[in-house]
């Protein structure tokens, strides 16, 4: 892994909110299976002592993540959580191409499955789940996407890209081809819109494209 380095993941920080840039190999908790791994909460609070988590993002999965700096902003971005009136915005490249330009998926999913603790579509016994998928751009055997989750489910926009047809790019857990593109799911946490704790407005946070994101994507346009 490489060092992770706060000041290149910082994407903004007050006295109520700091906002980083996840790199897709650092958990954000200490991980069951590695307990003695380097993980995010605890490198952020060697700087700031009082960070909070609020929400998580897979080991595997890069981009944008709010963390709390009071115990009041982690009141407040808990509740907006739960109202799910935060908006979420992941990129993907997924395999093939849909015919549809949008499209909601919404299988019903059922969580930690096996000793594998896979996700699965189970209609009968799943919970609901909702993803809305839009396409960005339309490439020779793939297609980069926009994926809005309605809903919180583990692996909820892998397992729903799989149940269309279009298993995310390098996720062979869920279906993908192996590839030399990329060594994980390509999914990164584009865009994340919340109302700020400590102003009351609402704010939105872009983070950029992982450099092995961005490596499979210019492969992919070349015709790699």
């Amino acid at each position: 892994m490489k060092p992770f380095r706060i000041k290149d993941a910082v994407i903004y920080q007050d006295d109520e909110i700091c906002v980083i840039n996840k790199p897709a190999d650092l958990s954000v908790l200490p991980d069951g299976w590695q307990p003695d791994s380097p993980f995010l909460l605890k490198l952020l609070r060697e700087k700031f002592p009082g960070m909070m988590v609020v929400h998580r993002l897979d080991k595997i999965t890069s981009g944008v993540i709010v963390f709390a700096c009071t115990a009041e902003a982690h009141r407040n971005l808990n509740i907006q959580f739960e109202r799910h009136s935060i908006q979420k915005i992941y990129h993907a490249i997924c395999e093939n191409t849909p015919k549809w330009d949008e499209h909601t998926a919404r299988h019903k999913l059922r969580v930690n499955i096996g000793h594998n603790h896979r996700t699965a579509v189970d209609n009968g016994r799943g919970k609901p789940a909702e993803t809305r998928f839009t396409i960005l751009e339309r490439m020779r055997g793939y297609t980069l996407l926009e994926a809005s989750p309605a809903t919180g489910r583990t692996h909820q926009i892998r397992v729903h890209a799989m149940a269309l047809g279009y298993p995310l790019l390098g996720d062979t857990f869920y279906g993908a081809a192996p590839s030399e593109l990329i060594d994980r799911p390509a999914l990164h946490a584009h865009t994340l819109t919340f109302t700020h704790p400590g102003c009351g407005e609402p704010v939105t946070f872009n983070a950029a494209y992982p450099q092995d994101f961005q490596n499979a994507l210019d492969k992919i346009r070349a015709g790699h």
